[in-house]
């Protein structure tokens, strides 16, 4: 298949898409107050094996507020969202419900006035 064509896509990359057109959509409706927040894909949470020993549930993202020479950053863990999803269709939406719920708490506001059409599906 082409390289062009959407279907070359790897899942990483259709996944690392889906997260940065979330945040790009968050960035229409809130402006300048996203322009320093950083997205990142990560495979896996860090200590995962350990949590995952302890009963733990492993978290789907992650944020870290910007500090001296570092900028505000929201992780999405890309296995523990693949996991949870059983569709491409339904991964996609749970991508979006998580990157609005890590920005929200990163912003300390409530994801449902962060993005009017926020679903929570989980």
């Amino acid at each position: 298949m082409p390289s062009i064509l959407p279907g070359s896509r790897t899942r990483g990359e259709r996944f690392e898409d889906w997260v940065l057109d979330s945040a790009d959509r968050l960035q229409e409706i809130r402006g300048s107050e996203l322009d320093d927040v950083e997205y990142v894909v990560e495979e896996i949470p860090p200590g995962l094996e350990k949590l995952l020993r302890e009963g733990g549930r492993p978290p789907q993202g992650s944020f870290a507020r910007a500090a001296k020479g570092r900028p505000a950053r929201v992780t999405i863990y890309r296995r523990v969202v693949e996991t949870e999803a059983p569709t491409a269709a339904e991964a996609q939406d749970l991508v979006h419900d998580v990157v609005v719920e890590y920005t929200a708490a990163l912003l300390n506001v409530e994801p449902e006035t962060l993005d009017p059409y926020y679903r929570g599906y989980r």
